[in-house]
This record gives structure tokens, sequence and C-alpha cells, in this order.
């Protein structure tokens, strides 16, 4: 049976005309409409959040259409599906609950016909005795000094949303629990971060799924090395902590059985914040406002799954970056959070996006003929306004931008400090919207008194066209609450363009790929009579550049061990 393509479905095909009738619509003409902010803004007042979208190249119509899309792939059967425990990660025969992990009305969910609730609340108490008990000084390392340090060695999900957050939230930390990330398998991060610590005060959290993958490992072992050979083998139980749903290796590796933190299949690893993986962040920050941040994420999910479509922000995100990725052609997409806690959130959300919906084979497993994800890249203002925003303003292609600000300030040094930072904020979004003319920029020279005869030259140089899409988010302050529903949102987002675009968003073949290749490789170059022969099968570029690597790499060094 032929697969019936996104592209030649009655909803595409109005979406099309429908477009080539707006496609050259100024923002400058949408806005001659004074209501046009209250007719594409959502405001949730219980969370403090302000989502502001009318400064997109979206009319009424155009919402209607992306919505009509949006009822005839039947979205509201998929959500249902997710919350209610359904093996919607086909690929890997898995359900996808990181929403059960912040389910605070524990109403049950079944996998398999197991309400999994149960165990999620033991694993929850678990969490809280364990931060608990490094907090305030009851766990101890061997020698009997209390724990100064945490590390955190992961890589992927299990280091960039605790990293993040960790970073976001500092200023929730408990004075003197430091926290450490170790994620690359470079030799120079490593020694940069084991190099700071006193390993007598200093607990390791290995964070690994299934307790196979390579980074995580290398990084560990040497981590026990060093416990090892300062203190004994016994010393591992004082010091070292596992979160894996693979007991058997945890239990090889020396960690003892009452430090093995459960996790779960039903689990992807970049939505895996709000698991036993977001057990670093309940140490630093305290369980307390770990449960706040799960508590922001499940008011997000009440309205994910219970608001119409037209009010739904995630919906509306979703459809947005749609409308653009397919339509306009625009491939990339920025997120500049104004906050400096937040300078990691871009690259959190590259991972969330990309590694979910960079996909090109469809739900039939047929090849798809559209474009599927976004290049998600970003930094924080208003760093980010003096490095690539003169690209956003006055370059060739167009880059959507999220925008993400907060009214309070957690601190600031003088009552104008912040107002600052958010007066950027707003004049970005104005100034890409609608950039300048030609004859503003005349009539502010000859105001100026500037040199006319230098009028007409530099007044086309200074040119700003504007209608570049932006949207604000703005919330009422930045705190675990609204941290944990900020990324439900994008969650979210990142779910429903799965749907539209019919992928799962839930697997990661190609990351996969690349660890079996290298796993392979590495064979090789431990091969102490390595020659070229061996590797015959490879292509000509890499079966060179390994030579060359393997026939230097001993001189190399030995010349640096001297």
């Amino acid at each position: 049976m032929k697969t019936i393509q996104l592209t030649e479905t009655q909803q595409w095909h109005n979406l099309k005309r429908h477009y080539a009738k707006i496609r050259k619509l100024h923002l400058r003409y949408l806005f001659e409409d004074q209501d046009r902010f209250n007719k594409f803004s959502v405001h949730d007042d219980k969370i403090g959040l302000v989502f502001d979208y009318s400064k997109n190249i979206i009319t009424l119509e155009s919402k209607e259409l992306l919505v009509d899309l949006i009822r005839s792939i039947k979205l509201n059967d998929y959500i249902d599906k997710m919350f209610t425990g359904n093996n919607i990660n086909f690929t890997e025969n898995r359900a996808v609950l990181h929403v059960a992990l912040r389910n605070k009305s524990n109403c049950p969910i079944y996998v398999q016909g197991k309400d999994i609730m149960p165990d999620i609340n033991l694993m929850l108490y678990k969490m809280k005795w364990c931060s608990d008990a490094i907090r305030n000084g009851s766990w101890r390392g061997i020698t009997g000094k209390k724990i100064t340090d945490i590390v955190n060695i992961g890589i992927g999900g299990s280091d960039l949303g605790p990293r993040m957050i960790c970073e976001a939230l500092q200023s929730y930390s408990k004075q003197g629990l430091n926290i450490h990330f170790v994620s690359n398998i470079d030799t120079s991060d490593i020694y940069t971060q084991y190099s700071k610590l006193n390993l007598e005060s200093t607990i390791f959290i290995i964070s690994s799924k299934t307790f196979t993958t390579a980074e995580t490992l290398v990084n560990a072992r040497i981590a026990k090395q060093l416990i090892v050979s300062k203190f004994g083998y016994n010393a591992l139980k004082q010091h070292f902590i596992a979160i894996s749903t693979n007991n058997v290796k945890a239990l090889e590796f020396g960690v003892d059985k009452n430090n093995i933190f459960k996790f779960w299949d039903f689990v992807c690893g970049r939505y895996s914040v709000w698991s036993s993986i977001g057990l670093p962040i309940a140490c630093y920050i305290g369980f307390n406002n770990f449960v706040e941040l799960l508590n922001g994420a499940y008011h997000i999910d009440q309205h994910f799954r219970y608001t119409k479509y037209e009010n739904n922000i995630p919906v509306i995100m979703a459809i947005l970056s749609f409308w653009y990725n397919n339509f306009f052609n625009a491939y990339s997409h920025a997120i500049l959070p104004y906050s400096q806690y937040l300078h990691i959130f871009p690259k959190y959300i590259q991972q969330l996006e990309m590694e979910s919906n960079g996909k090109s084979i469809n739900m039939e497993s047929h090849a798809i003929n559209y474009h599927t994800g976004s290049i998600i890249w970003g930094d924080v203002g208003t760093n980010a306004q003096h490095s690539f925003f003169q690209l956003l303003h006055q370059g060739t292609r167009l880059i959507p931008c999220d925008f993400i600000g907060f009214i309070k300030p957690f601190q600031q040094f003088n009552k104008n400090h912040h107002k600052l930072l958010m007066a950027n904020y707003f004049a970005q979004t104005k100034a890409l919207a609608f950039g300048v003319t030609k004859q503003e920029i005349i009539e502010k020279l000859v105001n100026d008194k500037n040199n006319l005869q230098d009028i007409d030259i530099i007044s086309a140089h200074k040119v700003c066209v504007g209608n570049k899409p932006t949207t604000s988010i703005l919330f009422r302050e930045l705190n675990p609450k609204i941290l944990g529903a900020l990324i439900a949102l994008y969650e979210h987002k990142t779910f429903v363009q799965g749907v539209i675009w019919n992928i799962n968003s839930f697997d990661q073949w190609g990351v996969e790929l690349g660890k079996s290749v290298a796993t392979e490789i590495m064979l090789v170059l431990n091969d102490n009579r390595f020659n070229m022969n061996k590797i015959t099968k490879y292509d000509v570029s890499t079966r060179n550049l390994i030579n060359i690597f393997t026939s230097q790499y001993n001189i190399a060094t030995n010349a640096k061990l001297r």
C-alpha cells in the first residue's frame, strides 16, 4: 500500500497556496492591526508567562490552516498515546514516559499492564534521602570528611540536562558544595576537572543508561583508579553512585548495590533530567527545589494535554517552526535567552530538537520528500548582539528566533541594571521585525546635519529590511518551577514537530552508528601488529588517516612523556 506523503495532503496544498499569497507581506503591514498582540499571544498567569508570537509572519488564516493540519494528523491521539504509556517509540518497542516522572497527580500510568508510579515515587524518595545526606553532611567519604564536591560523569542527556539546570539555578545551591561535569573523552577535560578535587570529600555519580557508553566508562574508570589507588577498593562504597538500567554492569564496576539508582527504558536520555539522572541537580539545589522543577514541567504537561490548539503554547511553537522550515526554507532557528544563567540552554535545546527530529524516514519506513528538523543554535543576550546579530538583521537568510526574558532579576547592583538588559531584549525583536527604511535613515542624517554628499551611500548600507520573525517568551522570574516549565515547552514542541513530520522523535540510530564505527576502529588502533592490509574494507581517506595517526602516535606521545 502506497504511503501518502505529507506533501500530498490537502492541508499541505492549502498551506502552499496560502504561503504564495502572504510570503511577501511585511510585519509593518501586519501590525497596522492594533489588536494584533491580543490575537497572537497567550498569557498564563498561574506560572507567570507571556508568550507573544505576534512578530511572526502569519495571519489568522495562516494559523487556521496550520491548526487544520494538526487536526488532520490527529495530534490528540498521539498525545494520549504518550501520556498513557503506548509504545510510540516503535523502533525500540518502548513507551515514552518522561511525563510520568513529573506526574504530580500521581494518577496510575501503566506500562505492560503495570502501574509505574509506585516505582517512580520510590526512586524520588531515594533521591531525597541521598541528596539530603550529601547536603546535611551525614554522607561522608572514606576518611570521614563531609562531601564538598560532586562529579557527574555522563554524556549527552546524562550530562547536558543536569549541567544546564545546575548552571541555571546556581543561586539555589548550598554554600560549600561544588558540582563538576565530566563528559568529553578528551583527556584535557578529564584532567581539568579531576585535578581540582580533594578526593577525600568527593563523590562521583556515573550516569549511563546502559552502563556501556564508552566515553562515560573511560572517565569513570579513571575516577575509580584515583580512589582505589589512594584509599583502596572499599572506598568505592562512599565515593561512587551509579544511575543506570543495567544493575549487573554497575555492580561489576564496583558500585555498592544501595548506591545504584534505577533508570527506565521508557525515558530517552535527552528527556531524562526528571528521572534519577537529575540526582546531581537535587544534591546541588536541594530536593525541594528539584520537586519545584517537576511541578513546573507538570503544569505545562497539563496545559499541553488539555488546552485547545489555538492557545496551546507548545503546539503554536511547533507549527511556527514547521511553517518556516517547510515553506520559508528557514533551516535554522536561534534560541536567545536574556539571562547569563541560561548560557547552556541553547545547547540543551540543540540536542533535544536535533537528536529527536533529525530523521529522513517516516513512521511507515519510507523516505520522506520534505525537510525535518531545524539547525538549533544561539547564545545569551546581550553577548550575542555583538557577535551574530548582524547576520540576523542584515543577512540574506531568514532565521526565526526565540527571545527568552524575565521580568524580575535574581540580583542586581542598581535598579537600572536589569532594565538595561531588558531594553535590549525588547529593542532587538522590534528592530528585527520592522527594520529601518532608507527614507528614515536619510531623515535622521539630515536632522543630525551629516555631510549631505555622503547621505545616499551611507543610507544604503544602513538599511535593515526587517520582517525577521521572532517569538518573545517572557517569564516573571527564573526559578526552579519556571525553568521546569520552560524545558517542558520545548519538549512538547519537539514532540509535535515529530508528529507533523510523521517521524519517530525518540530513537537516535545515527548516533548509534557513529558509536559502533568508533568501537570497531578502536580495535584497529589498539592492535600492536597494525598494518594497512587489515583495514582494506575502509575507504581510502579513512585508511590513510588511520595509518598517519598510528605511525606517528607513539613518537608524539613518547616525546611528550620525556
